[in-house]
């Protein structure tokens, strides 16, 4: 199972073309505005996909349909992780973006500063800088693995065309390039995946063939029976409660994700970007969990598939039976289509995280904390530099990963629940209080820290999902009790938190945006019910 030079072909025109839109979008690049926040011009519909690209990565892609096809206890169940994120934007649509777009920042970490302190600000951004290039690191590796396997190519060289195609067109082209690309890259995907379904569904021999040869017990989309307080992660309560903790932290705390939202061309856009996020995100994860459910349904009428995977630890490795599927099945020149697929979700990763990681560095530890000035020219130089040194560092740490990479992987969402907590916590100690300090903030976050790997290292029973939860309610408490217990904050919060934010926001609005509210309130209601229905 080799690509042809046509599918090779495809998929090197693809990588030249995503560099040359990098080098055409960069025209009239005159300063960091237009670096990290693509000069805010970009609109809400592109915003949206560029976020949904990144989240659909391959690990998602791959693993998610593995998970609904083969693994002991999965099936639809990983629905569940969607079902809080209509909730998740309703609050990020008051309560963090428009604040965040109002100030004008570029740095979501910025906000600290301004509400509490440049010490608050350093911790939080340099958190991040060390959590996102550890996982970065890791997840090149996984790919790379992958796309290794796929391709015949070795995985070194894998790393350098994932990694240096990526550093190039994000290093020139800035967010305007990020944006753009995962549009692009949002389109080929999907498109592949869709191919895939189709001819699933085909070999197996229509619709009613799929529906039919299906474990119909691995059809429950819904776990009312456990409370995730059992050890049991694939918990409606848990999943819904944390994941609502974890969506606002991911979308509203994490520079990756709250740089393309404030890249917008108004707060009205902001919103905008979050509502279709909520509105279309669940849709495409039900496609690629779908996707799962036609490759079941081809293995049980065709079980001889399961020799062409290979061998890991004596078991197949089910994460790759969509690509060897693809390679044993698809026409020339369709298998290079889907291939750039899979270098489409790789990359749509890669690139907003170093993009990020440079502005971080720039704002928080150049301008901040060093209290550098640069001229409009060398701030524009510099951060190129800064997006190619992190491209470097996420692509080189790939190949030192390969011992702990299996057990990382597994563990990545643990990684990211003991953390996401914390961190609203600290935001929104700033955000819904007028007292809160940054002794309170900081020492809240290091509780909720604290706490959260207590669960992990001594209360197994409870489940990751609730960590999220757990670490921010920690975390606020604590912040609160220390601020109240030391000097309140000295300086001006006018406009820094909601309700002094709320008094001006009608203003700033030219959308109601209640009905919006509304209308993700009823489509997370649609989604309940359509998951407890299966």
């Amino acid at each position: 199972m080799k690509l042809h030079v046509l599918d090779w072909t495809i998929i090197i025109l693809y990588l030249i073309g995503m560099i040359g839109l990098s080098i055409y979008l960069s025209r009239g690049q005159k300063n960091k505005d237009d670096y990290y926040l693509g000069g805010n011009d970009t609109g809400a519909w592109p915003i949206a996909i560029s976020t949904m690209a990144t989240q659909c990565s391959t690990n998602s892609i791959l693993g998610a349909p593995a998970f609904v096809a083969f693994s002991i206890g999965g099936g639809m169940l990983w629905l569940q992780y969607e079902l809080a994120v209509p909730f998740a934007m309703i609050f990020l649509m008051i309560f963090l973006l428009p604040l965040y777009r109002r100030l004008g920042i570029i740095s979501v970490y910025a906000y600290l500063e301004q509400r509490f302190d440049k010490r608050t600000r350093l911790v939080l951004s340099l958190l991040f800088q060390f959590i996102r290039a550890f996982a970065t690191g890791v997840t090149v590796y996984g790919i790379s693995i992958v796309i290794a396997y796929c391709t015949g190519i070795s995985f070194t060289l894998a790393v350098v065309m994932l990694g240096v195609i990526t550093i190039i067109y994000d290093s020139i082209g800035g967010m305007k390039a990020v944006i753009i690309s995962d549009v692009i890259q949002m389109v080929v995907l999907y498109g592949a995946i869709i191919m895939t379904i189709i001819i699933a569904i085909n070999l197996t021999g229509g619709w009613s063939e799929t529906i039919n040869a299906f474990d119909h017990t691995r059809l429950t989309a819904l776990n009312l029976k456990t409370h995730g307080f059992d050890g049991n992660s694939f918990s409606f309560l848990a999943m819904f409660i944390g994941g609502f903790f974890l969506y606002v932290s991911y979308y509203g705390c994490d520079q990756s994700q709250v740089q393309r939202e404030l890249s917008t061309k108004s707060i009205d856009d902001t919103n905008k970007a979050l509502f279709l996020n909520g509105v279309l995100r669940f849709p495409l994860v039900l496609t690629y969990c779908f996707l799962g459910v036609c490759i079941g349904a081809f293995v049980s009428k065709h079980p001889d598939f399961i020799n062409f995977l290979p061998i890991e630890n004596g078991k197949p490795n089910y994460n790759l039976s969509v690509p060897v599927f693809v390679l044993k099945y698809f026409p020339i020149g369709a298998v290079g289509l889907v291939m750039v697929g899979l270098f489409s979700a790789a990359m749509s990763s890669l690139d907003s995280t170093i993009n990020s990681l440079s502005a971080t560095s720039m704002q928080d530890i150049f301008k901040s904390f060093l209290d550098k000035s640069f001229s409009e020219k060398q701030e524009l130089y510099l951060s190129k530099v800064l997006t190619i040194f992190w491209g470097t560092v996420c692509t080189v740490f790939a190949f030192f990963v390969g011992d702990i990479a299996d057990s990382i992987i597994v563990s990545m969402n643990k990684i990211g629940s003991l953390a996401n907590g914390p961190i609203l916590g600290v935001f929104l100690l700033g955000i819904l209080t007028k007292r809160a300090n940054g002794v309170g903030a900081i020492s809240g976050l290091i509780l909720g820290f604290i706490v959260n790997a207590i669960f992990w290292i001594y209360i197994p029973n409870v489940t990751w999902p609730w960590w999220n939860m757990i670490g921010c309610v920690v975390c606020f408490c604590t912040g609160m009790l220390l601020s109240y217990a030391t000097r309140p904050v000295e300086q001006s919060i006018v406009g820094l938190t909601y309700s002094s934010f709320k008094t001006e926001s009608k203003e700033l609005f030219e959308i109601d945006w209640r009905k919006y509210y509304l209308i993700l309130a009823l489509w997370g209601i649609v989604i309940f019910l359509f998951c407890y229905n299966l």
